[in-house]
């Protein structure tokens, strides 16, 4: 599974993510993506799902559907520590809806 972290998730838990999610990426290691609209062409184009606090990709699921597929972290303001954590837990829970083809967005309390 291929996470793109969005800017609004820090960058400092992807080298632990790695662990779990090998193939993951932060979106400000490409820094040609800076909308929202680019950031879901980018993940759409490369086969990343979106991993986010912003509900505006939400909204873009809405009007142009899915892929790419968007977990949206609704956890408030945590440590990056207790995020990974949070990630971590819900392991089988995000494997799970990645290759469920009816389901475009997980949302994670």
């Amino acid at each position: 599974m291929k996470l793109l972290l969005d800017e609004n998730v820090s960058f400092r838990i992807l080298n632990s993510l790695l662990s779990i999610f090998p193939e993951s990426a932060h979106v400000s290691k490409d820094g040609s993506i800076k909308s929202d609209v680019e950031i879901f062409q980018y993940a759409k184009r490369n086969g990343f799902t979106i991993l986010t606090f912003d509900e505006d990709f939400y909204d873009l699921q809405l009007i142009k559907g899915f892929p790419p597929k968007i977990i949206w972290l609704r956890v408030g303001n945590i440590s990056n520590l207790n995020l990974l954590n949070k990630i971590i837990s819900k392991k089988a829970e995000i494997e799970a809806f990645e290759i469920n083809s009816e389901v475009g967005i997980l949302e994670i309390y």
